[in-house]
């Protein structure tokens, strides 16, 4: 992988590799990391579905009041992660978070199946429950409420997130451990790039 092999902007080449990653038929190619950190500063990770990608940035949809919600709140600084194993490629980025429009988190919410839609409005997500037997129930009852409703209304907990890239690094796995590596940063209204060792 050279600089000439990736497009200027580094957005487009995500949108690229991201596209060779569903072609590649391997599942969840849009799964990533997604690292915050705590106000003492303990750093936590977990997977999340990437939701869009473009020159906004990297969006996720997720309870606005899980402990990721409140970390993000905490501290707006995060990095995340795309690895595809098949292709031997992984995307890295660093960035500040943004809350997205409600209208765009409604969107998003009814395009969900609606046992999805039905499991927000249900999920205390983060929070302690007594048995898988309380979830089911707190499911169940969610269910009960919204039958019949032909367009489940977002929740008031549930929203969405876009991560703002600062940095966005590219690695190509190659022999003998000499991975290809190219990070792009800001740079007034573009971004400037270089290799780094491996």
């Amino acid at each position: 992988m050279d600089v000439a092999d990736l497009d200027p902007n580094p957005i487009v080449q995500v949108e690229r590799w991201l596209a060779d990653a569903r072609a590649s038929g391997m599942i969840h190619p849009e799964a990533m990391a997604l690292a915050t950190a705590a106000p003492d500063g303990r750093p936590s990770v977990r997977m999340v579905l990437l939701k869009g990608c473009d020159e906004r940035g990297f969006g996720f949809f997720t309870n606005v009041e899980s402990r990721k919600a409140d970390e993000l709140a905490a501290n707006p600084r995060v990095a995340l992660v795309l690895y595809w194993q098949p292709l031997d490629r992984q995307v890295r980025a660093e960035g500040t978070i943004e809350r997205v429009a409600d209208e765009e988190a409604q969107s998003y919410f009814d395009s969900r199946p609606i046992g999805s839609r039905v499991a927000a409005w249900a999920s205390p997500q983060s929070r302690p429950v007594e048995s898988r037997a309380e979830l089911e129930r707190l499911y169940a009852q969610a269910a009960e409420d919204l039958a019949g409703v032909d367009r489940p209304p977002l929740p008031s907990h549930w929203g969405g997130y876009r991560v703002r890239p600062q940095a966005i690094e590219f690695w190509q796995s190659r022999t003998n451990r000499l991975h290809d590596r190219i990070r792009y940063e800001r740079d007034g209204d573009g971004w400037s790039h270089v290799r780094l060792a491996p």
